[in-house]
């Protein structure tokens, strides 16, 4: 049976618009993306708060644009940089670091915060977001790989909604809705393969970065964008999918669809599947969440199905991408092992993109943190945290022996 992570959210959320939108990590693909589609609808929305990192100056157009009554930054050099760039007449409230993140994601202004930093720096706002009872339109999936239990136990608590604006998750969860549960038989995650489908270790000892970073299908930052070629992207989603649809693990299935066309699928008791299908844009699932449950306008060109050409599925590849494994395997071990993943995974994949160390060597890393932790299991974001933090510098002094 599954039992969702949260709730839905209540008739007056439903019924309530314009919708006061925070947005952590703006000026990443997610956050422009989602400014897209606040731009077709402006009626519909007003933005409150616009965290970003190291663009500055994105942020500051970002910020005279929509004039948010708060801004949030990395860094006081970069606050610093962002008042200097914002006009006279425009006074909003800087917030900084983890602290700040968190402040704004429990802003009393806001009813929905759109959580979209990139990798374990999101886990902070989000889950701050959801002890304030935020609506949680969650693109940041590392937030549920890191602590999937306890944001769960969080939702039940203060009535937190978690909303999946993963393009695969957000296609599940349409695929899902007003269906019984219980007579669901099968998730099935969909993968494009990335920039290498289909290579074999030979050839991806020699790969470089730029050749990684060309995903085929979609725009999306550099990191993701590796852990798509190295298929860990669809392993953190494997975890995600346990955490946001509790379900066994091994009914969660992964198959390579170059065409990136179905999002995902549904397979039901009767032998039926119910897939999401749409071009490969995340204004789509963008604008299911801060939108819900209307369906907005998004900018979208629809599916042409004449034009779009054959659709194909393979299976994954573990022998020459094993990341999908290793994060099967982190989920099956529990105890930490899923934080221990995604900080291995982190470092080595900014190692890569340094040219520090070689593709292959990514799971290399990543398996090798595993190996080495000690199975105490985290009780608290602290204790997440500091693991996070522990497994970094220990990945680290590792990639040297590779």
């Amino acid at each position: 049976m599954i039992q969702y992570i949260s709730s839905m959210p209540n008739t007056t959320y439903a019924d309530t618009f314009p919708r006061s939108l925070v947005i952590m990590g703006s000026t990443g693909s997610i956050g422009t993306s989602a400014l897209k589609v606040v731009e077709e609808q402006p009626e519909q929305f007003t933005v409150v708060g616009l965290a970003g990192a190291r663009n500055i100056s994105l942020l500051a157009e970002q910020a005279m644009r929509w004039r948010p009554a708060y801004l949030a930054v990395l860094t006081d050099d970069a606050a610093i940089e962002l008042q200097k760039k914002l006009p006279a007449d425009y006074t909003p409230t800087i917030l900084v670091g983890g602290d700040g993140y968190a402040h704004m994601a429990r802003l009393e202004e806001a009813s929905t915060v759109l959580s979209a930093q990139v990798g374990a720096a999101g886990l902070r706002a989000t889950f701050a977001a959801a002890e304030a009872g935020k609506v949680i339109a969650l693109a940041n999936k590392e937030s549920l790989v890191l602590a999937g239990d306890l944001i769960r136990d969080v939702c039940q608590r203060t009535g937190a909604v978690i909303l999946p604006v993963d393009s695969e998750h957000n296609a599940i969860f349409q695929a899902l809705s007003g269906h019984d549960k219980a007579e669901v038989r099968r998730i099935i995650l969909t993968a494009s393969g990335g920039p290498f489908r289909g290579k074999k270790r030979d050839f991806l000892s020699t790969v470089t970065s730029k050749e990684a970073l060309a995903h085929p299908n979609w725009s999306m930052g550099p990191k993701i964008s590796i852990d798509s070629a190295t298929l860990m992207n669809k392993g953190l989603e494997v975890i995600e999918a346990y955490h946001l649809y509790g379900v066994p693990l091994d009914t969660i299935e992964v198959v390579v669809h170059p065409q990136s066309i179905i999002h995902s699928l549904v397979e039901y008791n009767d032998g039926s599947q119910i897939a999401h299908m749409g071009p490969p844009d995340m204004r789509i699932a963008i604008g299911y969440c801060i939108g819900w449950p209307k369906i907005m306008k998004t900018g979208v060109t629809p599916l042409d199905l004449i034009s779009c050409g054959d659709l194909t599925f393979e299976k994954p590849d573990i022998l020459s991408f094993p990341c999908l494994e290793l994060a099967r395997e982190a989920l099956r071990g529990g105890k930490g092992l899923c934080v221990v993943l995604n900080a291995a995974n982190e470092i080595a994949v900014d190692l890569f993109l340094k040219g520090n160390i070689e593709f292959l060597q990514i799971p290399q890393l990543i398996e090798k943190a595993m190996e080495k932790h000690d199975m105490v299991t985290p009780a608290s974001i602290d204790d997440i945290i500091a693991l996070d933090s522990a497994t970094r510098a220990h990945s680290l002094e590792w990639a040297r022996t590779l």
